[in-house]
């Protein structure tokens, strides 16, 4: 493979997943670890990725500034938004974690809509606080400097005491067999308790996360209850999904 090829898939894999491990990459493109760290080193050196110890992280998943062509995969994070908003209704109680899409949500609520959200997400919240009607919880505590979301014992404590109506979760990869999965055991003990205290838990994902897999898991697909993609229902990608029994919008 070319370096330019390997190079290319090394962007995809982070711009997918947000967070890569050095050791995963050297052994998905089968190549020493050296070679996959001078990639890194080039792609971080062109400011395509954010290169971390390890491995690298997304620089479109930690812009602070709103620039749509800074966010991956924009136009089917929009649309995967404006699904996930369909189901509001005035008077909810929305647990929303973090993540670009999430961001979107928050980004283009109807500005008559009345919902109190609950967030993990700096990012979410402070983008959740311009709007006028609906009200924000953030719940803080340690951030993690690669999902930027709060972690630890004191934030599952006081995802205790709340009762979420609906729970919008970014997904970082998603297999009809293996389920839910992330790289981070941190992020993986925050969303089982947003799941555990959710009615509902709506999992947002671009199709190219679907049969990806990622080393821990977070739950069984039978712990969600709606799958959130840009495609079609009934685009066949999304069969082996409907047949777990989630709803698929």
């Amino acid at each position: 493979m070319l370096k330019k090829e390997r190079q290319a898939l090394i962007l995809r894999e982070v711009n997918i997943h947000n967070k890569v491990l050095l050791s995963d990459l050297s052994t998905k493109l089968e190549v020493s670890e050296d070679t996959v760290r001078r990639d890194l080193q080039e792609l971080a050196d062109a400011q395509k990725i954010l290169k971390v110890r390890g491995g690298a992280l997304s620089k479109s998943y930690h812009v602070y500034s709103y620039k749509e062509r800074d966010i991956y995969a924009y136009q089917s994070k929009t649309i995967i938004a404006r699904k996930a908003i369909s189901l509001l209704r005035d008077g909810m109680l929305v647990l929303i974690s973090g993540g670009s899409t999430n961001l979107e949500i928050a980004r283009i609520l109807p500005p008559e809509l009345r919902v109190t959200f609950v967030t993990v997400s700096l990012s979410t919240a402070m983008q959740l606080l311009e709007h006028p009607k609906s009200e924000t919880i953030f719940i803080g505590g340690q951030l993690s400097k690669s999902a930027k979301i709060s972690v630890g014992g004191e934030v599952v404590a006081q995802l205790n005491h709340f009762r979420p109506d609906l729970c919008f979760m970014g997904a970082n990869a998603i297999d009809a067999e293996e389920g839910i999965t992330e790289s981070d055991w941190e992020v993986v003990v925050i969303k089982r308790a947003m799941i555990q205290q959710s009615a509902k838990t709506v999992l947002l994902s671009i199709a190219e996360k679907l049969n990806t897999r990622q080393k821990l898991r977070v739950c069984n697909l039978d712990s969600i209850h709606t799958l959130i993609t840009e495609l079609d229902p009934v685009n066949p990608a999304l069969e082996p999904y409907r047949k777990t029994g989630l709803t698929i919008i």
